[in-house]
């Protein structure tokens, strides 16, 4: 037992979704110099995700790019070289590592209501978690109603993008292709706690192609 305070949750991802589409130009612009600063300033300078204003660019290639930035060099390649399937679940991946809220209603919520077979997740699931958060993040009791409710509408739209939920809630089953839960698996512990899934998976029993 220990009496210290788990570091703050960020709390800064509601603008945009999942960001897919965006994640995959980032990340091949920076396979091609791997370096974050340099491929996020190329991607303003080119404006190669098409922003219709300098702002809002310069917003989203950040967050995208911070994003990013916790995957593996070998995880921005699956990415790139990756299925739609493939690119939202390593997405969703990285936004579950860039925010530990994310990873922790995953793993505590998501993952664990698939696993109990009660497959559906509705906005009081995610009420309820916030609650039992704040004796260990004061933060979270001091936030607005608007704001937790739009940090829910974000994670909830983040989720329907990555094929994890339907509008319904109606939580939707990973289907996991083997290179991306080799790359997952490669964490202690596996990210693959991350996804509603029942599958374990080996990484010794299959490798990755780079």
């Amino acid at each position: 037992m220990t009496d210290e305070t788990p570091p703050r949750y960020a709390l800064s991802f509601t603008s945009g979704g999942l960001l897919t589409r965006e994640g995959e130009v980032v990340a091949a612009t920076y396979l091609d110099s791997p370096d974050w600063a340099t491929a996020r300033a190329r991607v303003v300078d080119d404006n190669l995700l098409q922003a219709r204003t300098a702002s809002s660019l310069i917003r989203v290639a950040r967050e995208t790019a911070q994003r990013l930035a916790a995957l593996t060099d070998l995880e921005i390649e699956v990415l790139v070289g990756g299925s739609p399937t493939e690119q939202q679940h390593l997405m969703w991946t990285a936004a579950c590592r860039r925010y530990t809220l994310i990873g922790d209603f995953a793993e505590e919520v998501l993952r664990e209501r698939f696993l109990l077979m009660t497959p559906t997740l509705r906005a009081d699931h995610f009420d309820r978690f916030i609650a039992g958060k704040t004796l260990w993040h004061p933060e979270l009791d001091r936030l607005k109603q608007s704001t937790r409710q739009k940090l829910r509408q974000t994670l909830f739209r983040m989720l329907r993008e990555a094929g994890l939920r339907t509008d319904a809630g109606d939580i939707v089953p990973a289907v996991i292709s083997a290179r991306v839960a080799e790359v997952l698996d490669r964490r202690e512990p596996s990210d693959i706690r991350f996804l509603p899934t029942g599958t374990t998976f080996t990484s010794s029993s299959n490798q990755v192609q780079r």
